[in-house]
């Protein structure tokens, strides 16, 4: 049993041996055809000069010119309401009507003190004139005279306090009246016709807000202040306001104002720009984006916005060499947009930029150009 065991193992082990001098003669001798370098199809658009608009864009809140919140002087019943929620309104325009009775009552008994005064008035400076003469004859006292220069003084200040009484009824009589301080539009009407309305209400009557023209009110970097405060010295800088998603332009206006610290927390700056908002495209509370037009960047070059790429070191674009590689070649955008990318350093004018297929590219890859 044993030298049947022993004559296989031995016979394997041949086997085994044998082989791997096979593997070792013939394995060297394997020669395995190189895979040929395939052309790699890309379109490519050269570097060109132009002169570009510097913008400046930053999230804005759009904000209202003015806006006032309504609210009653006089104590009384809301009688009429004149405007409808929603309504433009201009300014002077009649809101809502409080009951006047009550207060032309007041006016009225003040017009009749002052009638009374007026009346004792003249009366006291007819009795001081024959005192005057009769005190030259000793037919009246001099006391009498002085008793009824007094009273002529004090009815005389009666009747100018009837006269204040007369213009504060007046006054508020008019405020029976409420119309609206600005040219606007009305929000919700907050108390309905018929109720009791106090001076002392936190609720008011209704919120005017003026739409025309709005404020955006956006930051931008501390850095870029220095520049926006010398482009604003002689010029009026360019606003547009855009929706969220930066596709549709909702108005265009002007720079204001830039404020007058910056936020430390942030380290950004706040601006201020007016826009007609003629469309109403624009509400106090909505977020927009702004767009500011710095100035203009002459003969800059520029490349199509697609060719820019972006890696762990930052900006980057395939270059098309003369021997139709591609080169990978670091840039410095300046500034950029969904079209346009301007290039301060990396690209010259007139060279190739790979565009499109960028993606299956690698520094010194031969390139197929093909039509755009």
């Amino acid at each position: 049993m044993f030298p049947k065991t022993l004559s296989r193992l031995v016979l394997l082990i041949a086997i085994g041996g044998a082989g791997l001098l096979a593997y070792r003669h013939f394995g060297g001798s394997v020669v395995v055809p190189a895979t040929a370098t395939v052309a790699v199809p890309v379109t490519a658009t050269p570097a060109a000069r132009s002169d570009v608009p510097v913008i400046l864009n930053g999230l804005g809140t759009v904000t209202a010119t003015n806006t006032v919140t309504v609210r009653t002087q006089v104590d009384g019943q809301l009688h009429q309401v004149l405007f409808h929620e929603g309504q433009e309104v201009k300014s002077g325009d009649v809101l809502v009507q409080i009951d006047p009775r009550t207060y032309q009552a007041q006016l009225d008994q003040a017009i009749a003190m002052k009638a009374q005064n007026e009346a004792q008035l003249a009366n006291a400076r007819r009795d001081l004139a024959r005192y005057s003469v009769l005190v030259k004859n000793e037919y009246a006292t001099r006391q009498q005279v002085d008793t009824t220069q007094a009273l002529v003084t004090q009815l005389e200040a009666a009747v100018l306090g009837s006269q204040a009484a007369i213009e504060n009824a007046r006054v508020l009589l008019g405020y029976t009246t409420i119309r609206s301080p600005i040219d606007g539009r009305a929000g919700f009407r907050q108390i309905d016709q018929g109720n009791i309305v106090h001076v002392s209400d936190a609720t008011p009557v209704v919120v005017i807000t003026q739409m025309r023209p709005i404020m955006v009110v956006f930051t931008l970097p501390q850095d870029i202040l220095p520049d926006v405060i010398k482009a604003m010295a002689g010029n009026s800088l360019a606003v547009t306001a855009l929706s969220r998603d930066g596709k549709q332009v909702l108005d265009r206006g002007r720079l204001e104002l830039v404020d007058n610290q910056i936020d430390q927390t942030t380290g950004t700056a706040r601006l201020k720009a007016s826009m007609p908002n003629e469309n109403g495209l624009l509400w106090p509370g909505q977020f927009v984006n702004a767009r500011m037009v710095l100035g203009t960047r002459q003969k800059a070059v520029t490349v199509p916005a697609s060719a820019i790429l972006r890696g762990q070191q930052g900006a980057y674009v395939y270059v098309v060499r003369a021997d139709a590689s591609a080169e990978v070649r670091p840039v410095v955008v300046a500034q950029s947009d969904d079209a346009l990318a301007v290039i301060e350093s990396g690209v010259e004018e007139c060279e190739n930029v790979v565009t499109t297929g960028q993606m299956r590219l690698q520094n010194g890859a031969r390139v197929e150009l093909r039509t755009p």
